[in-house]
């Protein structure tokens, strides 16, 4: 929801739930102590993970999965208790309200309300792991231990719990673009789950990305409690906070960054290192979806992506969901940089 219009008792306890990191823990210990406990053996169905770099449709992709019905995901009245989903939807069942859906920050059509999805997990990754991926200067690939796997299987189960007493969206379903820095994780937490990463044309990817990092970087620059909300949510991806995702691999063992960040150049080898690093370390199975290939047919494609799911699409519905954006060019662009990120970007299709 827009930050610009929580009262000041709302941004106070969104301090107090996310900005300390005590008592998100200990939030997470209530929601357990406050448990009946029938859940901790129930076999999860397969769940959907979506993650990859902002802009690439990941959004749009969790949103027509949300509509099925079949989906429980983190929604904005899961805010700002994420980590006790049950004792906190006890509780705010006394205050809640609705409101009219609006559009999001991002300025690009897509509405959210209060029973909108959103990418809440990361809240878990940073109570309990922050200080094992994210520095002051990048954001690094993390590997979870197995008490941490654990750890995150149960807390899905919990998320899952009330839903499943209401006997609907039995399914969880995520999407977190940071988990691309931990799939290998979430295979090992979740064999039976469905990982998709988009991805996109590495032009208009950067492009978009560049338009908004400057939108948001503008809107937050003397709103501190909007800046500080997308830090506590764990979004680096553009913004007064922006962190770029550091990776090394073996085709780019040096994975810094030669521009400024407002050029072209930045964002563009930010796709071409995330989505090599993808290629050579994604976990097993995953999916690699091409957003373009998406708008075109979007019906052929998530038959294809969901033919096992016992998921069915509308043909009409879903093509009037997904379309093309508006094609931008733009100058300065490094053609070397270019050239091996349409390299990576042609091997990525041929993943699918």
């Amino acid at each position: 929801m827009e930050t610009s219009n929580y009262r000041f008792s709302d941004k106070l306890l969104h301090h107090l739930a996310l900005g300390i990191p005590a008592i998100s823990k200990l939030s997470f210990d209530i929601d357990q102590l406050a448990s009946d406990n029938k859940h901790h053996d129930y076999q999860l169905e397969k769940p959907i993970f979506i993650s990859g770099l902002a802009r690439a449709g990941t959004t749009i992709l969790m949103r027509t999965l949300f509509d099925t019905g079949q989906f429980r995901s983190l929604t904005y009245r899961d805010m700002p208790f994420v980590l006790m989903p049950n004792t906190w939807q006890k509780l705010s069942k006394l205050f809640q309200t609705q409101q009219a859906a609006k559009e999001r920050s991002h300025g690009d059509g897509i509405m959210i309300d209060f029973d909108s999805p959103e990418a809440f997990e990361e809240i878990f990754w940073q109570t309990f792991f922050k200080h094992e991926y994210i520095f002051e200067d990048c954001i690094k690939p993390h590997h979870v231990d197995q008490e941490g796997i654990e750890k995150f299987r149960l807390y899905i189960q919990y998320i899952l719990s009330s839903a499943r007493q209401q006997n609907k969206r039995t399914r969880y379903l995520s999407k977190n673009n940071n988990n691309i820095l931990r799939l290998n994780s979430i295979r090992a937490a979740f064999p039976q789950a469905l990982i998709i990463t988009p991805f996109r044309d590495p032009i208009q990817h950067s492009m978009s990305l560049l338009k908004q990092h400057l939108n948001l970087s503008d809107q937050r620059k003397n709103d501190k409690f909007s800046a500080d909300y997308m830090r506590y949510l764990g979004h680096y991806e553009f913004g007064v906070h922006h962190k770029p995702f550091q990776f090394k691999t073996e085709l780019n063992a040096n994975s810094s960054i030669d521009y400024a960040q407002d050029n072209i150049n930045y964002w563009l080898t930010i796709w071409k290192n995330s989505h090599t690093y993808l290629l050579e370390n994604a976990a097993k199975e995953t999916v690699f979806l091409c957003f373009e290939d998406l708008c075109k047919q979007p019906y052929e494609v998530l038959t294809k992506v969901f033919q096992s799911d016992d998921l069915t699409w509308n043909k009409e519905e879903v093509e009037a969901i997904f379309h093309q954006p508006t094609l931008n060019t733009i100058s300065g662009v490094d053609a070397k940089l270019q050239n091996q990120a349409q390299i990576i970007y042609e091997k990525l299709r041929k993943e699918f």
